[in-house]
């Protein structure tokens, strides 16, 4: 489910999507008639985000948004929460969460929304509909996606005025990054960090990020691969620790086949010199 976004300035990413799902929550329970404190009784909403970078400097978001039941996603969701009801949620959030940065002396309060560029569309399985994997490689498309990949930026920081005004980066881009340079001297800017992150026109957020309930864990995977390396013990599976260094070098028959090249080597060369002196006397 792609969800566009316009940043007009920098901002806190993690307060604006904050502020969307707890929105998109609060209308999907209003629709069904509940009180939001009783959501979670009922249903939970999870989701999965990939920011990426557009050639224009423009951040565009991509989330994946499910509704489960209220056990996640090992149960199905409340006959009540369809697939238009989620669209109609995350339109109508779209359209009415806002932001508003720190009153600043240099640009005084911004209002920043979302843009209109909004596609949201529902994703189910079956045929001709994307399957898991079909999913799981949309996503991964954005996520290998650096600043510097599309235009958007640098993909290292920038610590000088001198390293803003030589980035290999078109006029454009280094506007807004002498934008991030200026407004991270600004007091009221500074949780920000924009000098920090100018290299990325000050967007700081998490490439990837997503709700707890929506897949695995870290955790878990961490788990899985200890196992998988020999950490852990597995039944019928024997892991050998002890190594001890035997020799480099070729094995008898290829030992035969580089001495026979190295000879040829060698009487090529000597046949070279041979002719060159032999040239040089004729001279």
């Amino acid at each position: 489910m792609p969800v566009g976004r316009r940043r007009e300035r920098p901002c806190r990413p993690v307060e604006a999507r904050q502020l969307f799902v707890i929105d998109v929550r609060r209308r999907i329970a209003s629709s069904a008639g509940l009180v939001q404190s009783h959501f979670s009784r009922h249903a939970r909403l999870s989701f999965a985000r990939v920011a990426e970078y557009q050639k224009r400097a423009v951040v565009h978001v991509h989330a994946v948004v499910r509704l489960d039941g209220p056990n996640g996603s090992d149960g199905e969701p409340p006959v009540w929460g369809t697939p238009d009801v989620l669209l109609d949620a995350v339109h109508a959030s779209a359209r009415r969460v806002l932001v508003r940065t720190p009153n600043s002396s240099a640009v005084g309060e911004l209002i920043l929304q979302w843009g209109a560029q909004v596609d949201a569309r529902p994703i189910r399985v079956g045929l001709g509909e994307p399957d898991d994997d079909a999913v799981a490689a949309y996503v991964a498309k954005y996520v290998t996606k650096g600043a510097g990949e599309t235009g958007a930026g640098v993909d290292h920081a920038l610590s000088t005025w001198g390293e803003v005004e030589s980035a290999p980066v078109s006029e454009h881009v280094r506007t807004l990054m002498r934008a991030c340079w200026g407004l991270g001297n600004q007091p009221e800017y500074a949780h920000l960090r924009l000098r920090d992150w100018t290299h990325t026109l000050g967007y700081r957020g998490h490439i990837l990020t997503k709700s707890r309930a929506y897949s695995t864990t870290y955790a878990a995977l961490r788990a899985e691969r200890a196992g998988h390396v020999g950490h852990a013990d597995l039944p019928g599976v024997v892991t050998e620790r002890q190594w001890c260094y035997i020799g480099a070098g070729h094995g008898p028959g290829a030992a035969l086949i580089a001495m026979g090249i190295a000879d040829d080597l060698t009487e090529s060369r000597r046949l070279g010199l041979e002719a060159r002196r032999a040239g040089e006397q004729g001279r």
